[in-house]
């Protein structure tokens, strides 16, 4: 049986970034990837043209240093992302393609005052803590579309905000815990419902996925690749991984990167149960990501600037490089993509929309990539979705360890985005680096 100092189960931006930091840190580590590539939901497939697509997570902000500052580390460049974007926006209603604002003067006042509203609330929640915050119960029994009719939002608007949480493929706002929006808000300093250019205004000029690989690549040797966990077994003296295949790995801490929804299906032992429930609590919001090749920016012709929110099947588009688009499905529509026969009338279905949205040319796209997230074995899901209560439900064990089981990934910050993976996979690394100093300190007292 083998035996290392720490085994990594996962092999996306979280556990790559503990293995990475781990290894620094001069521990023997592996890290157990079920699929045979890693990423997780990072990934990337290079053109014959030589341009870079990103078919799962692409874009960070100004905010999110933890990522930011590894890209750097790996020697990446950052550049600005679509928000540079010149041209109008656009939005799919049922009653048809809207340009630009949509909202008439008066409803566009108060989304604005509910905005300042909903800001001002945010900033009273502790984003690593919105438990302690004294109506965090009521806070997270109500869903974010409850609080603006209670506020006296206009149908329109609770509307505007239903769109761009489609948008977003993260629950609708009906479903969505005002809590957990606040809380997510707050970590990205309150400054609007939704602030684009701290969230998602700069990207990876190499590709998000170049960040996986880079890691990857120090780690050589130290990643395993096609071997799924089916067990983990946790003890004060040390930890066994037992594979689909019956194979048994031994280590001193196990730092657990999968996400939630694979997560269910591994047996885990000696875990205490109020962490495994807290861990097995969590959902997913269950979407798939679209990418449209062009060999020149379509909705450029047409005076667009590539960024729209739809009711139809696709949540969201917007640019992803020249001649490149990116589309979102959120979880109430993925059913209308999984229904589609075969992926020729999957296509119709895209390009029709396309062609309604940007012209007759956006209909006939060279190549249409489609990653069906959440129904991948190995990801259940795309983003984290915090339904009403769900924030309690899960409580402050969230994000938290039992060593010498450390737990990281996108899952167990704020929201489900590359930073939540890299500030925990290295927190986690942090935290058993730690523990395996102090294992020794104390060992080193009791010799002879």
């Amino acid at each position: 049986m083998s035996s290392y100092d720490v085994l990594v189960l996962g092999a996306g931006l979280a556990g790559l970034s503990a293995a990475r930091d781990l290894a620094r840190g001069g521990a023997d580590v592996l890290v157990l990837e079920a699929r045979d590539r890693v990423g997780g939901r990072v990934e990337q497939v290079d053109l014959p043209d030589g341009r870079r697509v990103q078919l799962g997570g692409e874009l960070t902000g100004p905010f999110q240093w933890a990522y930011l500052g590894l890209a750097e580390e790996l020697g990446l460049a950052v550049e600005p992302s679509y928000v540079a974007e010149e041209g109008m926006s656009s939005t799919v209603l049922a009653e048809g393609v809207r340009r630009g604002e949509w909202l008439t003067p008066a409803e566009r006042a108060e989304a604005d005052r509910l905005e300042a509203a909903f800001c001002a609330l945010a900033r009273t929640v502790d984003p690593d803590d919105p438990w302690a915050h004294p109506d965090a119960a009521r806070l997270d029994g109500v869903s974010l579309a409850a609080w603006l009719r209670a506020n006296g939002a206009p149908p329109a608007v609770v509307r505007e905000r239903a769109l761009f949480h489609l948008g977003l493929a993260a629950g609708d706002v009906e479903r969505t815990s005002l809590l957990s929006e606040l809380r997510k808000i707050a970590a990205a300093g309150a400054t609007g419902f939704y602030d684009d250019v701290a969230w998602e205004g700069l990207r990876v000029a190499e590709g998000s996925a170049t960040v996986a690989l880079r890691m990857a690549a120090e780690l050589d040797g130290r990643v395993r690749l096609e071997a799924p966990v089916a067990r983990v077994d946790v003890a004060s003296t040390g930890c066994t991984v037992t594979l689909a295949g019956g194979e048994r790995l031994d280590a001193a801490a196990v730092v657990c990167a999968l996400p939630v929804g694979p997560l269910r299906a591994v047996e885990v032992r000696g875990v205490p149960d109020a962490r495994l429930r807290s861990l097995h609590r969590q959902r997913h919001a269950l979407a798939a990501k679209l990418v449209a090749t062009y060999r020149r920016s379509v909705w450029t012709a047409a005076g667009m600037d590539g960024l729209a929110y739809g009711e139809g099947l696709l949540g969201s588009t917007w640019p992803q490089g020249t001649g490149v688009l990116s589309m979102l499905v959120a979880p109430e529509r993925l059913g209308l993509l999984l229904a589609a026969p075969d992926d020729v009338a999957l296509r119709a279905d895209v390009t029709a929309e396309l062609r309604a949205l940007y012209g007759e040319d956006a209909g006939v796209p060279d190549a249409l990539l489609v990653r069906r997230w959440g129904t991948d074995p190995w990801t259940l899901g795309y983003v984290t979705h915090w339904r009403p209560g769900d924030v309690m439900a899960v409580g402050p064990l969230h994000g938290t360890h039992a060593p010498p089981f450390y737990v990281c990934g996108s899952d167990q910050w704020v929201a489900g985005y590359m930073e939540g993976a890299v500030r925990t996979g290295r927190a986690a690394a942090a935290a058993a680096l730690q523990g395996r100093a102090a294992t020794a300190a104390v060992a080193s007292s009791v010799e002879p």
